[in-house]
């Protein structure tokens, strides 16, 4: 039997769209893929095993994507997880996939359905929980990509509806064609470029998915304030970044990703960690 893990429900719940209540912090299925985010894992074993311990950790949401593989990761979801017992498995679409590293946006609406249907295929649903437009391509008239979401949700292939990498503006004109669930930006402790989409979410009560949360592991490399709360708090910087994102907005989701069930352990501990208005303070003025 797997060690039993510090439960995720020290983070509190959100409730999504209003509807449905989840854990705040979950979990992003996009390092379960092999090297440049393509083709299978080093280890699929532990892949699974990490996926596996997800719900006795107290997660009950999963993020990932039909690119991350591409498909692998919603594979190995449905080899660990299915049928998905109070576990809420969001994808996402609208980038393909050449190679390796590689990211090329495609928001046609054949396309998009193509890929909601393969991923009801891949996760073996009848309908997707949070589906998640992956980027709004340029090269395609934002409408006719909103509209082809409200089809698809209309339909009843997915259930509810997120952006990824958008500005305030691009939220509100997809608000036009559907609610708004989540938004999922680029967002850590010491790259804060999307504050305003954050600030927007918060107002209306949308999930804010932060990508990139522990900035690769990086987080606390540059930053002796980092350090100095982790040590504080016998926790390590990363344990930090992901206890910050919880306190900063009562919005924001965290999700981060991992191969290994040491690293999921110590970002499920992460949950617990309580920081103080001025430790806030201090870790808010890194990105002054």
């Amino acid at each position: 039997m797997s060690e039993p893990l510090i439960s995720a429900s020290a983070s509190g719940t959100f409730k999504l769209a209003g509807e449905v209540d989840i854990t705040r912090l979950g979990y992003g299925a996009m390092r379960i893929t092999g090297p440049g985010i393509w083709g299978p894992p080093e280890d699929p074993a532990e892949a699974l095993r990490v996926l596996e311990s997800l719900p006795e950790s107290g997660i009950d949401f999963v993020d990932t994507a039909d690119s991350y593989g591409p498909e692998v990761s919603e594979q190995l979801i449905r080899e660990a997880l299915h049928p998905y017992k109070h576990v809420l498995v969001a994808t996402k679409a609208g980038l393909r996939r050449p190679g390796p590293d590689q990211w090329q946006p495609d928001g046609r609406p054949e396309y998009l359905r193509e890929r909601a249907l393969r991923s009801l295929k891949n996760l073996g649903v009848e309908q997707i929980g949070l589906w998640q437009l992956h980027r709004i391509d340029p090269a395609v008239p934002a409408d006719e990509q909103f509209d082809a979401v409200k089809a698809l949700q209309k339909e009843g292939i997915v259930r509810f509806v997120g952006l990824s990498e958008v500005t305030v503006e691009e939220i509100k004109a997809a608000s036009k064609y559907f609610t708004v669930a989540t938004v999922q930006n680029r967002y850590n402790l010491l790259d804060r470029q999307s504050e305003s989409v954050l600030e927007y979410c918060e107002a209306n009560n949308i999930g804010f998915i932060p990508w990139y949360p522990l900035a690769a592991g990086n987080i606390g490399a540059s930053s002796d304030t980092i350090s100095e709360v982790a040590r504080d708090h016998g926790a390590s910087p990363m344990q930090i970044a992901i206890a910050w994102l919880l306190h900063k907005s009562p919005v924001i989701l965290p999700i981060p990703g991992t191969s290994k069930r040491t690293h999921l352990r110590a970002n499920v501990a992460a949950a617990a960690i309580k920081l103080s208005d001025e430790e806030m303070s201090r870790l808010n003025a890194l990105a002054s």
